[in-house]
């Protein structure tokens, strides 16, 4: 078992974000998981990211606040314990419409040739 505290977590920037913190919770370190990683992210408001798309598939976990998707033209709010898969190379854009923070967890496989 590999255990990491919240308080090791070490902050990331992800690429055309804006608004936003990301820890990494699990990933890129010795004895942890190999087939994916586990980011959390704080979307201030007016905070996002996109439109782009990745290599690799993602699943978007709200664990507090709303968050609007949006993939070809079509907006989906996700709540409270809503979930999504962006699937490989879909273009998509998120966004946080509201006056609260949004706290996203995100699982995302390793980019293909990376190991941890």
């Amino acid at each position: 078992m590999f255990v990491k505290r919240f308080a090791e977590a070490k902050p990331y920037e992800a690429p055309n974000h804006w608004g936003v913190v990301g820890l990494r919770l699990q990933g890129f370190e010795p004895g942890g998981p190999t087939n994916q990683w586990l980011g959390l992210s704080q979307f201030l408001p007016g905070g996002g990211a996109g439109p782009d798309a990745t290599p690799v598939e993602k699943v978007y976990f709200i664990l507090d606040g709303e968050m609007t998707v949006i993939v070809d033209g079509v907006e989906t709010v996700l709540k409270k314990f809503d979930s999504c898969t962006i699937p490989a190379g879909e273009i998509r854009k998120i966004e946080n419409r509201t006056n609260g923070i949004v706290t996203m967890l995100v699982v995302i496989p390793y980019p293909p040739g990376v190991k941890p």
